[in-house]
């Protein structure tokens, strides 16, 4: 879509040159009837050198830029309506896009939203002190390697991470797959907070998503085109599912967390072992199975239940989040491939699938 308009954006542009040449006599063009005035056709050239590049702005931006070059557009087009104004249309085209832009980028939009509140986020984050050997003593055994294994022991305790993320996403095992991109920073410490946008693309519409956990409330927000809303859910079911996504971001993307005093610990045996995570006023269960490597394989957790497409009502099912292909990112180990699972009454069933594309700590 994003090269489409820049294709229209182009062509619209290179065409305004002919009245910029029909100004100068460069060419006769008999498609421009009427005569343009030297002036008139500095205004034509100036139009064009405008929209083409305001086609390669960068969309964050694009609903700044771009109306100039409708403005001008449509003013030289206007003075030579009866030759130019089948370039009306390709102005509509433009104008759908800033109105577009605007929504997904502009100061009411999810992705405003989500930068404004990793901003504050940011300004509180403070460094921690070193992992070493004995945090870990009060581990379970599978814990203490997993640790080990990530890389956590002799660097700082994560107090902040940003993932990016590509992967796939649909509502029940009857939907059809979405693709998405995704953009993530967690913190850690006194008052963990999760703050996840992604980008997917429904049906060939893009769907903005948001999910904010900061303070003490949660909320989970789904809009088409940027403009029409699908999902607005809160309260305290999504507070509590939404605590069991922060441990789970956790355990997978911030080992060195696990040595948190919110977490208590349960052995189960020599690779798996319980974990209950408080924070605020929720306390959640999770276990934990680990592979021969030391490498956690899998999180299980009753306490993610699985809500209805339009977020208003849950409903209590296991939730499991399998992981897989561990690598190194700089200093630290991670594992990149992971799904989200519901234990659905017909069968379990993967709605996300999470490839990880880069991460990185402070």
């Amino acid at each position: 879509m994003r090269w489409a308009l820049i294709v229209v954006m182009v062509l619209h542009g290179l065409i305004h040159v002919m009245g910029f040449a029909k100004a100068f006599g460069f060419a006769e063009l008999p498609q421009l009837t009427g005569s343009i005035s030297r002036p008139m056709g500095v205004l034509w050239l100036l139009a064009a050198l405008v929209m083409v590049g305001a086609a390669f702005v960068p969309m964050r931006w694009f609903w700044v830029a771009a109306p100039l070059a409708l403005v001008l557009s449509q003013v030289v087009i206007i003075s030579a309506w009866r030759d130019a104004k089948f370039g009306t249309l390709a102005n509509a085209v433009v104008l759908v896009a800033v109105v577009y832009g605007f929504a997904s980028e502009g100061p009411f939009s999810f992705r405003q939203a989500y930068r404004t509140a990793v901003k504050h986020e940011l300004e509180r984050t403070t460094r921690s002190a070193m992992v070493t050997e004995a945090d870990l003593a009060s581990l379970p055994a599978p814990v203490q390697r997993y640790v080990r294994l990530s890389g956590a022991v002799g660097l700082p305790q994560v107090n902040h991470l940003k993932a990016t993320w590509r992967g796939r996403m649909r509502g029940t095992a009857q939907d059809p797959w979405m693709e998405f991109e995704a953009e993530q920073h967690n913190f850690y410490g006194a008052r963990p907070s999760r703050l996840f946008s992604m980008r997917a693309t429904r049906s060939g519409l893009p769907v903005d998503v948001l999910h904010r956990y900061v303070g003490d409330a949660a909320t989970f927000q789904v809009k088409v085109l940027s403009l029409f809303p699908m999902v607005d859910a809160r309260g305290p079911e999504l507070d509590r599912a939404e605590t069991v996504t922060i441990f789970n971001d956790l355990c997978l993307l911030a080992p060195s967390q696990l040595i948190d005093r919110s977490i208590t610990w349960e052995p189960l045996d020599d690779r798996s072992a319980r974990a209950r995570f408080t924070r605020g006023s929720h306390t959640v269960t999770a276990d934990l199975f680990f592979n021969e490597a030391g490498e956690l394989i899998d999180f299980r957790s009753e306490d993610r239940q699985r809500a209805s497409a339009d977020g208003k009502s849950f409903v209590a099912q296991r939730w499991t989040t399998p992981i897989r292909d561990y690598r190194a990112f700089g200093a630290r180990r991670v594992g990149t491939f992971g799904e989200a699972r519901y234990d659905d009454p017909a069968g379990a069933f993967s709605y996300g699938e999470f490839e990880l594309q880069g991460i990185e700590y402070d």
